[in-house]
């Protein structure tokens, strides 16, 4: 059975787990978009592009009220930016690693002052400083995986969506068959050892690994979020599925869906 949150090495409980990942991404900030890029050739930004195009016509609405969560350096910001209309709401972008939203705020920084932008928010995804049924959308890319507790993220993610708002998740998952095993070896052996000579640390890139292996499959994901509340739950592959986009709903009418779940 996947583990219920993020479980770095050496954390004894969901606290533990929460400082551990923080301490981690903000020690790696600095080369976190370089790695990225070489890691992933780059797929990584048709992931957040092909994303961004799923929730188009909820960005494209100017008032609508957007949260990146777990925004990491911000590049799934920009992605979402690029579809919102001049003189829109900004987009907010919240993270509790300091030194990564330090980084997208220094990307945002630098849109032209015609440009619709983004706000950031140091915040924990698992106690967002927010009102309930105050969003349209939340979206999060690849920040999910890293939470101390999915369950308590998904409500969370629910209680401060509209009734009818909507939530994405992109992240890892495990493909199956032939590419399966040639990706694990990638993923378990080059991926810890190029982290290694980048960044100069190994722990973060040993646990990127093992924290896609723990991470639920998509029928166990679905299903907790369902049982969170949301409704119209969908997983989208990409890339034969070495990534994929997770997609719900608020639901208008919460009791006639609590009903379905009883």
């Amino acid at each position: 059975m996947a583990n219920t949150g993020a479980k770095p090495a050496g954390a004894q409980d969901e606290a533990s787990a929460a400082q551990a990942v923080q301490a981690m991404f903000n020690s790696i900030a600095p080369r976190y978009d370089l790695l990225n890029h070489v890691l992933s050739a780059n797929v990584d930004r048709i992931w957040w592009n092909r994303t961004a195009r799923r929730f188009h016509d909820i960005l494209a609405q100017p008032d609508s009220a957007i949260l990146d969560i777990c925004c990491g350096t911000g590049d799934m910001t920009l992605a979402l930016l690029k579809h919102r209309p001049a003189g829109s709401r900004p987009i907010l972008a919240a993270d509790f690693a300091r030194a990564m939203l330090s980084r997208a705020e220094e990307k945002f920084a630098t849109r032209a002052p015609n440009q619709p932008t983004a706000t950031t928010l140091e915040a924990d995804a698992l106690h967002l400083p927010l009102q309930s049924g105050s969003l349209d959308l939340v979206v999060s890319a690849f920040g999910f995986r890293n939470l101390a507790n999915y369950d308590a993220g998904l409500r969370e993610f629910h209680r401060v969506l509209k009734p009818g708002g909507q939530l994405g998740i992109l992240d890892f998952s495990e493909p199956g068959g032939l590419l399966g095993k040639l990706y694990a070896i990638y993923f378990r052996r080059v991926l810890p050892a190029i982290g290694r000579v980048i960044t100069g640390q190994t722990s973060p890139y040993q646990y990127l690994p093992e924290s896609v292996g723990n991470f639920p499959a998509p029928p166990q994901m679905l299903e907790m979020m369902r049982q969170a509340g949301h409704t119209d739950c969908t997983w989208q592959p990409y890339t034969f599925g070495i990534a994929g986009l997770y997609t719900g709903i608020r639901p208008m009418d919460e009791s006639a869906e609590r009903l379905k779940l009883a």
